[in-house]
């Protein structure tokens, strides 16, 4: 990825938060991973996915690994949103 992907505004759940807290991790270096194309730990599919989404302008998904969980990064199609949470509260 050439130019960083737009976050719009970012948001978190309590569950992430806490999580990240727990661990003394920061939001930041991992909204930073996913703004580069650093997408963590997601499969061979939705890294294509996310290569698509790209150029077409779709929802990208990044996931990782925090402790024994993961947080979840979804930026919005439309870029207005990025959202950090815990898979079960999709």
């Amino acid at each position: 990825m050439t130019a960083p992907l737009p976050l719009g505004r970012v948001v978190a759940t309590p569950g992430a938060l806490k999580l990240l807290m727990e661990v003394g991790a920061h939001p930041f270096d991992y909204l930073a991973r996913h703004a580069t194309g650093d997408w963590g730990q997601i499969c061979a599919f939705d890294r294509r996915q996310n290569q698509i989404a790209l150029r077409d302008g779709y929802r990208v998904l990044s996931s990782y690994p925090v402790g024994r969980e993961c947080v979840w990064i979804i930026t919005e199609a439309d870029r207005s949103i990025t959202t950090i949470l815990l898979p079960e509260e999709y």
